[in-house]
């Protein structure tokens, strides 16, 4: 049994290194595989999660047991040998390595680099290999759209949780540079009519941009459409309406909640914007409920 993959053409990036998939195959050994390597800066996946055998790495016996995940990279010399009533099924997916830069010193801590630096590990799988591999064959067998994306995709993943494999919850060194404000105004917007849409002021909401009152209301107006008092409105009256679903607050409390002056304040709003006052927005809900 053998299901194979190959002149697909997958090319993923990870760091300053291209990573050429030039096999994926998945087979149920019921024959020994001779003894082999592969050339430089060629790596080999492994990935059993059934069945027993043994393998032969640089004369040295290895026990395949379910979950073993096992690298052979460049000139690593390994054989297969199946347990002849439990024969092992695997997951091989073969890449070839290409650094993208070759004038500028590795970062040691990249992915890439220490995939690139394992020539050989053997051991049991903690990063849960086995959905990754069944959801890989499957988008290549069924094609739906956008399959390549997804099949890249995972191809990463398989490529990170490897690595992770090696390490063991090692932390990562790099991180995520933090946003500037041009690309967080969008986030302090929407979080401010979202959580303090009771009581934020335009004056205050232009401090946290960064911005002047006149460049705040332009900035709203380009990207949302409305004016600051629009948008609060709109939250606001967004919220009344919650409330208003909910029997156990009283008409008096829900103004007091939206910093509303007085009841007959939040009334007129709220008529003004729905075009029904809240008591018989109440009644109308309550009726339609029943």
């Amino acid at each position: 049994m053998r299901t194979g993959y190959k002149d697909l053409n997958i090319k993923i990036g990870i760091d300053d290194t291209t990573f050429l998939v030039l096999n994926i195959v998945f087979e149920r050994f019921l024959r020994s595989m001779p003894r082999h390597s592969h050339g430089n800066n060629s790596y080999e996946i492994h990935y059993i999660p059934y069945g027993h055998g043994k393998v032969n790495i640089d004369d040295q016996i290895y026990n395949i047991t379910p979950n073993t995940l096992y690298m052979t990279g460049p000139h690593v010399e390994h054989e297969q040998i199946p347990l002849k009533n439990d024969p092992m099924a695997e997951y091989c997916i073969y890449f070839k390595l290409q650094k993208n830069n070759t004038h500028i010193q590795p970062e040691v801590d990249t992915v890439a680099y220490k995939f690139e630096k394992t020539h050989f590990w053997f051991g049991q799988d903690t990063q849960e290999l086995y959905p990754l591999m069944q959801q890989i064959f499957f988008e290549l067998e069924h094609r739906y759209t956008g399959y390549m994306i997804l099949v890249e995709a995972l191809l990463q993943q398989c490529v990170v949780k490897i690595v992770r494999n090696y390490e063991y919850k090692a932390q990562s060194k790099v991180h995520f540079s933090p946003s500037n404000l041009v690309d967080s105004k969008y986030i302090i917007v929407e979080e401010c009519f979202l959580y303090e849409y009771e009581t934020i002021t335009l004056e205050n909401l232009a401090e946290r941009l960064g911005l002047s009152v006149r460049q705040t209301e332009r900035f709203l107006k380009d990207y949302y459409g409305r004016t600051f008092l629009q948008k609060k409105t709109e939250a606001k009256m967004s919220m009344a309406k919650i409330y208003l679903n909910d029997e156990t607050i009283n008409i008096s409390e829900i103004s007091d909640r939206l910093n509303y002056s007085s009841i007959q304040h939040f009334s007129y709003a709220f008529k003004q914007y729905y075009g029904i006052s809240p008591s018989n927005y109440r009644k109308k809900n309550m009726i339609s409920d029943k």
